[in-house]
């Protein structure tokens, strides 16, 4: 899929309007905003890498196995260890380059979020030969140089995110490739004292680097510290363990590195600071992150965080979102840019369709996924080794990823506008022309399109909305289904829904608009503004509508009953 010129335009006109910050000093926070050398604040608008250094099961379809320990078990059933390792550094090599980079640095991104495992970085504890030392690898610290060149290249700032601490910070275990048998951070002094000399290693490294924006020293801790059965720590009441490493983290730091931002994180997958600035905000150059999910984008969802700012004047920063649809992205973009805070989202690319890159894996892949899930034979070892190397040589890869300008657009330019811009180029001749359902234009829930479920508002339980149940082509709040042909469709077309497109029209004159689909509804049609008085048949109406030359709207919308719409056809009728 590519970029219209349409979209390109708009995605460089937004640049010049919100330009990155220049990374000409050292970002810094200064009262409730952060701010770059010469004083100006900056809003920083980045994206997490997610699944690079830390595999989560769901990004490769196999939630199943949940963490990274359990996937790479499962491969070396298949494969054995050492082609298990080749996958792995294969990944490592592929998933993530030089022109994903440049690519988010043309979307608009000024910011790069880089989730690390600890174990690229240094042995575990439970395999160190001294006890109480320390064993460095190279070969995360390379892999991050590489990346920060990258970023330095496209004048984007790097925020490291430990995001795989020793041991493990929760019992979401999938977040943080945690081995439930072993002794977790919170439970272990020398997993603490080993996340603690890696940040000061780090610190050392980058400590005159101002390319590297911030350190977000723990992702998401989520941990009952005075009640177990508060699994995820969200009714915690004083976190004290937490403070503590967060304090005694930052110390190391500082011994080194006094420039660098340091952010921090609460309990409750980073939501929760109860009891964590009682004492007071122990360092003056600290920003607070919070991670926002599958919940409402109205005011009073930020209220606590809000006041958790005014109350410590320190700066905000949204760490972590996303996994919704572009009407929600949307949303909480304004929301949080509405009070000067900037964001992270996650993440670049997974397997399926909710982000701005898509791997799409091979025909092998998926042979795999269904042993996995006991739907299918096992494959031979050569048969898998060869579908994970192409997974991860060549599926993984930016060139052989789906770009999806629709999530793009979501997270640059439908924040600050109202007008809906075309998907693609619909250029109807002199003698016709026709237009796939699935590409209605960009924006918003009610002014691209309306449905009946265009979010999932809904958080995680049983009321929890799926806004496109196909997760296929675009990541709008639109239902889209395959049919049997492998043709993409617009599905469950019901009263109260509308599409939106934007034609060229060659010659302008009269045409015959037939509309070619499945069901039994009627549906009502709109052209530049004038809503038609008839209604038709939504799966195999006609309708003669007159279309000036150039630019022209139109809207189908579903005035009764419930159906499926395949494409609108346009034949002259002059």
């Amino acid at each position: 899929m590519k970029y219209t010129t349409c979209l390109t335009a708009l995605v460089l006109a937004l640049a010049a309007a919100q330009a990155p910050a220049t990374a000409k000093d050292f970002l810094r926070a200064e009262g409730t905003r952060i701010v770059d050398g010469q004083g100006e604040p900056v809003i920083l608008r980045g994206m997490g890498l997610g699944g690079w250094m830390l595999q989560e099961g769901y990004m490769l379809e196999v939630p199943q196995f949940g963490t990274q320990r359990v996937i790479r078990q499962n491969i070396e059933k298949l494969v054995g260890p050492e082609k298990t390792q080749a996958f792995y550094t294969a990944w490592l090599d592929n998933h993530t380059t030089k022109a994903d980079v440049d690519a988010m640095a043309r979307w608009g991104f000024n910011s790069i979020r880089l989730p690390m495992h600890y174990a690229l970085y240094t042995l575990p504890v439970e395999q160190e030969p001294v006890k109480g030392e320390q064993t460095w690898l190279e070969d995360g610290f390379r892999r991050t140089d590489e990346l920060l060149a990258w970023a330095k290249a496209n004048d984007m700032y790097l925020i490291l995110d430990l995001h795989a601490a020793p041991g493990g910070q929760g019992n979401d275990i999938n977040i943080s490739d945690r081995d439930p048998k072993q002794s977790s951070l919170w439970d272990d002094p020398a997993k603490q004292e080993k996340m603690i000399a890696l940040w000061r290693r780090l610190a050392e490294r980058y400590k005159d680097e101002p390319y590297i924006g911030a350190y977000d020293i723990i992702n998401e801790p989520n941990w009952g510290f005075a009640d177990r059965g508060d699994r995820n720590g969200c009714k915690e009441t004083g976190n004290a363990p937490l403070r503590d490493l967060l304090v005694r983290t930052t110390a190391a730091i500082r011994e080194v590195d006094k420039r660098h931002i340091v952010i921090v994180e609460g309990n409750c997958w980073g939501n929760n600071y109860a009891g964590v600035f009682d004492q007071g905000v122990w360092d003056d150059n600290l920003v607070v992150s919070f991670h926002k999910y599958w919940d409402a984008t109205t005011p009073d969802t930020l209220a606590k965080v809000i006041a958790l700012r005014d109350k410590h004047h320190v700066p905000l920063w949204l760490g972590e979102s996303g996994e919704n649809s572009n009407d929600w992205f949307a949303r909480a973009i304004q929301l949080v840019e509405n009070e000067g805070i900037g964001w992270s989202w996650w993440p670049l690319k997974k397997i399926r369709y909710n982000n701005p890159l898509q791997i799409v894996p091979n025909a092998g892949y998926d042979r795999l996924l269904k042993y996995w899930q006991g739907k299918g034979p096992k494959p031979s070892a050569a048969e898998a080794e060869q579908a994970l190397m192409q997974f991860a040589s060549h599926d993984v890869r930016y060139e052989n990823n789906v770009q999806h300008p629709d999530v793009v657009d979501a997270l640059f330019r439908s924040p600050h506008s109202l007008q809906p811009v075309p998907y693609k180029t619909h250029r109807i001749g002199a003698n016709g022309g026709q237009v796939a359902a699935v590409d209605f234009d960009m924006g918003r829930d009610g002014v691209a399109y309306h449905d009946l479920t265009a979010s999932n508002d809904k958080g995680t339980g049983p009321d929890r909305v799926n806004w496109n149940p196909g997760m296929t082509y675009r990541n709008d709040g639109v239902d889209l289904g395959t049919r049997q042909d492998g043709t993409l469709q617009v599905t469950g077309l019901e009263k109260g829904e509308w599409l939106k497109y934007t034609v060229e029209v060659d010659a302008g004159g009269q045409y015959t608009l037939a509309l070619q689909g499945d069901g039994k509804g009627r549906a009502w049609v709109q052209v530049n503004g004038d809503r038609l008085a008839q209604a038709v048949d939504g799966a195999n109406g006609q309708v003669p509508v007159t279309l000036a030359a150039g630019r022209n709207t139109l809207v189908i919308g579903a005035d009764s009953g419930r159906f499926d719409l395949r494409a609108l056809r346009f034949e002259a009728t002059r």
